[in-house]
């Protein structure tokens, strides 16, 4: 059976202030900290794995983010201007920074968590009424159509959308935020400090899931991590992903 997608990896210097701070974001919690991590999940009730959330995991590393724009970022859905604007007043107030990329005259904003790492919040769209806080995890890429078919075939996700410049996917079960990948200029140049972690469902065997993404055009990442119970991979376009163990 496919994987399925469930965090969202971010790296960072101080893994805890950067996870308070993603907690703030999204009116989640906490779940766990320890030395080299911080887990981010929604409030009450919740039991990882859930079937339809992508929680976010802060990882410590040593390397600050660099001044490239990071190729997959967070979109934050909002239900009205008015929202739109109290949450980026409120993301503002916790740390979060403007950020240009680029982007010119759009509806929505564009911040850095603390660490530099982009987001947006939307305007209101009706598309992401019923996501969550998370809109979508936004990967930036050459070809959407060619992502969308790898990553269609590696996750149990249903393609929502697929066009020359943008492709979506969501969870069957219709709720959740979006993978989507957005046709951008340029190609991957350094190390994301974003990438998405899949894990396999129970009964599944990792080894033959990893072998299978392989044969699909992902390639092996070696990162110096050693003997680890996860597996580091990269897409077709060179996006760092990884296959979790299931515990």
């Amino acid at each position: 059976m496919p994987l399925r997608p469930v965090q969202v990896n971010i790296k960072a210097l101080d893994h805890s202030a950067v996870g308070r701070f993603w907690a703030e974001a999204l009116g989640w919690s906490v779940s766990s900290e320890g030395p080299v991590t911080t887990y981010v999940g929604p409030i009450g009730g919740f039991v990882w794995p859930d079937p339809v959330a992508v929680c976010v995991d802060v990882v410590a590393v040593p390397e600050p983010k660099t001044t490239t724009k990071n190729r997959v970022h967070l979109d934050l859905a909002t239900t009205s201007a008015a929202h739109q604007a109290e949450l980026v007043a409120r993301l503002k107030e916790l740390g979060a920074t403007p950020a240009d990329v680029g982007q010119g005259d759009v509806p929505w904003t564009v911040l850095a968590d603390p660490e530099g790492n982009e987001f947006c919040v939307l305007e209101p769209r009706e598309i992401y009424r019923d996501t969550g806080p998370i809109a979508a995890v936004v990967v930036d890429c050459v070809d959407p159509q060619a992502m969308a078919r790898f990553w269609g075939e590696a996750m149990d996700w249903t393609l929502h959308e697929v066009t020359d410049d943008h492709a979506a996917l969501r969870s069957a079960k219709g709720v959740g935020p979006y993978l989507e990948f957005l046709r951008t200029p340029g190609v991957k140049t350094v190390p994301d400090r974003v990438h998405l972690d899949l894990l396999p469902y129970p009964g599944d065997d990792k080894a033959a899931e990893v072998a299978r993404l392989r044969a699909l055009g992902a390639t092996d990442l070696d990162l110096g991590q050693g003997d680890v119970p996860w597996t580091c991979l990269v897409d077709p376009e060179g996006h760092e992903f990884c296959v979790l163990a299931l515990s």
